[in-house]
């Protein structure tokens, strides 16, 4: 099963990426090929034109970090929403809509239009809120499945392991468009929404959401006259809370806020990593694409370590607390890498580690753990709400960080987008500076009684 919910979101961070691995050939498709003072002389503008959507690659920029604000803020509405529905529906019903209907709806945007010439800002636009609707509910339905199969015992690596799904996702992304960019980005958008559309339809025949479907089949199998019945009374009638209850959880908030803060700055790399790589050091499109890689590789390094040692100190919050100080060094680091796709790796994969690892934790393990914590007092139908809750509330972050990150670089340029990374980790430091304190105290507590007993 753990399988299935992995592949499920490679899949879909897989085609999530091609966006952005083709920022460069777009931004080349929707402006004028000739520019320059003579070109009034081919007026009108439409017969040199033809169905350019901008004037300049400043303006296509622009649109592009709009896209990603657009796709943000829907996918952050429809985690509000889809938590909820995850939590009172089929799991694996929601899952499967969540990653066919996304797949249809990107072979429209990229393929579609581009073979029927078809380019028009408001249809983009629409098209983005619908695949960042769809896209809100896998996520929060994976991290419940997970929850359902694996106990708090070790929970802390086995997420932080299985987390690493999306940076493996963006991985795969990578390749899979670098490798078909050449024919055109229609032809990345092809082949990652194909590959999403099978893996969804595999989940719907394949999935099972929780050992209770085991027993049941087990049952079923045999020919048994009732169906399988849990060992723990309270899971007989499980109870979905409200989203008003599931927010006043403690620790809910200050860890929304801190993945807001986080998330910002995570799917930044995420959308414009490659286009960084590219305007900045005007390396080709596919290099940039390969050469990106590197800082997911550092995130699924940086989950799986923090995630064991948090499971050692039984403690989340002083792992992420240290990380994401050490993150802001990194940021200063990579945003001084010199023009050598060697350092620049390693310094991007030590950024990723210390960034992509903390965000991998607080969107699996710590959701994990807040919708299966103690104050929930037998209503154990949270973790798809809180799940969607707090990756909702990183999403909103996310999405209004996206338009201003290029908005950032058209005024002040790459540097000044750096600083602002720096400034929202340590942002994401203060809100869970209060989990920190109390965490601490409860260790030294810990130990304190540990000495007194010795």
């Amino acid at each position: 099963m753990s399988l299935l919910c992995v592949s499920s979101y490679v899949l879909l961070h897989a085609s999530r990426k091609t966006f952005s691995n083709v920022k460069v050939s777009i931004s080349a498709q929707w402006t004028p090929s000739l520019q320059n003072e003579s070109a009034a002389a081919f007026s009108p503008s439409e017969t040199w034109e033809d169905n350019r959507l901008f004037a300049d690659e400043k303006q296509a920029t622009l649109f592009l970090g709009a896209l990603d604000s657009i796709f943000l803020f829907s996918y952050a509405v429809g985690l509000y929403l889809s938590g909820v529905i995850g939590d009172r529906f089929n799991l694996r019903y929601v899952l499967c809509v969540g990653l066919c209907g996304s797949a249809a709806v990107e072979f429209v945007f990229g393929t579609l239009t581009e073979w029927l010439q078809l380019y028009n800002v408001y249809l983009y636009c629409v098209l983005w809120v619908l695949n960042g609707l769809l896209q809100s509910a896998v996520w929060p339905c994976v991290v419940a499945v997970m929850g359902n199969w694996f106990g708090k015992t070790g929970r802390g690596f086995v997420f932080g392991l299985w987390s690493a799904c999306a940076s493996v996702g963006n991985i795969l992304g990578a390749f899979l468009a670098s490798s078909v960019l050449k024919y055109g980005y229609e032809y990345a958008f092809l082949v990652t929404s194909v590959v999403q559309f099978a893996g969804g339809v595999v989940v719907f025949f394949g999935l099972l959401t929780s050992p209770k479907e085991v027993g049941e089949e087990f049952a079923l199998e045999r020919g048994a006259a009732v169906a399988w019945i849990p060992d723990e009374p309270e899971a007989q009638s499980p109870r979905a809370i409200s989203f008003c209850q599931a927010f006043c959880l403690p620790g809910v908030l200050p860890y929304s806020l801190a993945y807001a803060c986080l998330k910002l700055v995570n799917y930044s790399f995420f959308f414009w990593l490659p286009f960084y790589l590219s305007n900045n050091y005007k390396w080709k499109e596919a290099e940039a694409d390969r050469l990106s890689v590197w800082y997911d590789v550092g995130g699924i390094i940086g989950g799986t370590v923090q995630g064991l040692v948090s499971d050692f100190m039984g403690k989340r919050a002083p792992v992420l607390a240290f990380s994401l100080v050490l993150a802001m060094g990194a940021l200063v680091g990579y945003s001084r890498s010199p023009d050598d796709q060697v350092i620049n790796a390693v310094l991007l994969a030590t950024t990723g580690f210390f960034i992509g690892g903390p965000s991998n934790m607080i969107s699996s393990a710590i959701s994990a753990d807040l919708g299966r914590q103690e104050a929930l007092r037998g209503s154990q139908e949270a973790l798809a709400t809180v799940t969607g809750i707090v990756d909702g509330t990183g999403s909103i972050g996310a999405a209004g960080g996206q338009y201003l990150v290029s908005l950032i670089e058209s005024k002040l340029g790459w540097m000044s987008v750096f600083y602002f990374f720096i400034v929202m980790t340590g942002g994401s430091v203060a809100f869970i500076s209060p989990l920190l304190f109390k965490e601490l105290r409860a260790m030294w507590r810990e130990r304190r009684a540990l000495r007194r007993q010795l």
